[in-house]
């Protein structure tokens, strides 16, 4: 089993030392707070728990390693549940084996049920039981309401932990049932030596660190998705020219992502704040940047491609429309000058 991160190491051993049947894992996204929800499953199942967490050896740790342990329910969405590793129920696969259905992008009420159903029967290694949901948000209310009556009065040997990267999406009386847990941010030089010990080449680490926000998972998910960091920071400047191939290769709502984050930085640029996910010398200066205006009616219009770019009418003129969007916007800061201008 890979090494746990330290900054989730270390929250691990602060929530064990807590008592509480429910959790609630809360934060930005790439944080780890999918890593720390199982973290604490294993912990909390462990035949041989120790000061910092579940051993790893047990037929415990095996079972939830290998995705068969008989007392712990994941709820996720499908499509998250085969990214990482977790079977579908029998009946969910073979809807969707016979291409009855596609696999569900929001927690299924179903399976809720099923769970509820499950953390009311004995325990079959007699540690506990222990249920695992993420990520909350994609609870409609009547998933949602299914959990409720459960957490409220849960059994005595099941424990929960729900992890989101939404809190305030989350029904009200789902939070106050639950201990709620900020994800903490891990020092820079800290998510760095992550990253390198991850594999990620030691000059690249701060570039894909900064174009995640600080975010080290979600860092590591771009380096592992392709590209190159000098593509990442010539990138404002592609887009400026109006070159597709900027965003050839991205899904729409990865492309809209990015195009976001440009934004962003533009605009911390144009009131005098530092960028986030850009290096200074890949942007524009200030003062070719367009009005503030501008850029926040870009701002608004990527917000509503956003809520339709994961079922685009057609994805390649969706990226050609957003690539055209970002030239019209930042095209004559190149015009102007720019001093790192190719």
């Amino acid at each position: 089993m890979a090494e746990v991160a330290p900054w989730i190491a270390r929250q691990r051993d602060q929530l064990l030392a807590q008592r509480g049947h429910a959790w609630l894992l809360h934060g930005p996204s790439g944080l780890g707070q999918y890593a720390l929800a199982l973290e604490l499953v294993r912990a909390w199942l462990c035949d041989a728990p120790g000061t910092q967490g579940a051993c790893g050896q047990c037929a415990s740790c095996h079972g939830i390693a290998v995705r068969t342990h008989a007392d712990v329910r994941v709820l996720m969405p499908e499509v998250q549940m085969q990214q990482l590793g977790w079977p579908l129920p029998e009946k969910a696969q073979a809807d969707i084996d016979e291409k009855k259905r596609k696999p569900s992008r929001e927690i299924r009420v179903d399976a809720m049920r099923e769970a509820v159903d499950f953390v009311q029967r004995t325990s079959a290694r007699g540690r506990g039981k222990a249920v695992l949901v993420y990520p909350a948000e994609q609870m409609n209310a009547v998933t949602a309401n299914a959990l409720l009556k459960t957490l409220e009065e849960p059994p005595g040997d099941a424990r929960f932990v729900l992890a989101t990267e939404a809190a305030h999406q989350l029904l009200p009386t789902i939070r106050s049932r639950c201990q709620a847990h900020a994800l903490q941010w891990p020092a820079q030089a800290e998510a760095q030596a992550w990253l390198v010990a991850q594999g990620v080449a030691a000059d690249a680490a701060p570039v894909w660190l900064r174009a995640a926000g600080g975010r080290p998972a979600d860092a590591l998910a771009l380096v592992q998705a392709g590209g190159s960091p000098q593509a990442w920071a010539g990138l404002p400047q592609a887009l400026a020219r109006g070159d597709a191939t900027a965003l050839a290769g991205m899904e729409p709502p990865q492309a809209v992502e990015v195009l976001q984050k440009l934004c962003h930085d533009a605009l911390a640029q144009r009131v005098g704040a530092a960028p986030r996910y850009f290096a200074v010398v890949d942007l524009p200066p200030p003062a070719q940047l367009p009005s503030i205006s501008v850029l926040t009616r870009w701002a608004a219009l990527l917000r509503a491609q956003a809520r339709t770019a994961e079922h685009p009418f057609n994805a390649g003129l969706m990226l050609e429309a957003l690539t055209a969007q970002a030239r019209e916007t930042l095209g004559h800061a190149l015009n102007s000058g720019h001093p790192n201008r190719r």
